[in-house]
């Protein structure tokens, strides 16, 4: 605390230069095999941290979960690193209005009259502006999409941002 307190910048930072992996340390070659044998399968097929958190247990490993879960991150990390992939890349979606809307059906399960009942819901939403437009139907049939396309132009075109583009 002595140190701390009377440091000429007024703060004193402990940096840990190596991780001591007391539990993790002898089968940590083996984790490097399982998680380099793990990266090389197909996606669909790639194990769990769970599942290689068990295997090691299996093998008589008594560390935690987390101890696993910390060390597969920064293996991952330096691989990265070392094949020269950087952060992953984001490119974010940009649209005018009116540029675009997405539609997609779904079904919802209520009740109408006492009765139990499964109705198709057209969902329609502006990409520039965020607005949706929801309407239950009984069925999905062609002329119930083209009825919620005319409905849902008509109501999204009183927003401001899509008034100009929506006619």
């Amino acid at each position: 605390m002595r140190k701390a307190i009377r440091a000429p910048e007024g703060a004193f930072d402990y940096r840990r230069t190596v991780q001591p992996l007391p539990r993790l340390g002898p089968f940590q070659e083996r984790l490097d095999t399982l998680l380099a044998e793990n990266e090389a399968r197909h996606r669909r097929d790639r194990l769990r941290m769970t599942r290689i958190h068990d295997l090691l247990c299996r093998e008589g490993f008594e560390g935690s979960y987390d101890a696993v879960r910390r060390y597969a991150r920064r293996w991952t990390e330096a691989r990265r690193k070392d094949a020269g992939d950087g952060a992953p890349a984001f490119i974010p979606l940009m649209f005018k209005p009116g540029e675009a809307y997405q539609f997609d059906w779904s079904h919802e399960d209520v009740e109408i009259a006492g009765k139990p009942m499964r109705v198709k819901v057209a969902q329609m939403r502006l990409c520039a502006s965020r607005a949706v437009y929801v309407r239950a139907y009984p069925r999905e049939t062609q002329e119930m999409v083209f009825d919620a396309h005319a409905r849902g132009f008509a109501f999204l075109a009183a927003f401001p941002c899509a008034a100009s583009t929506i006619t």
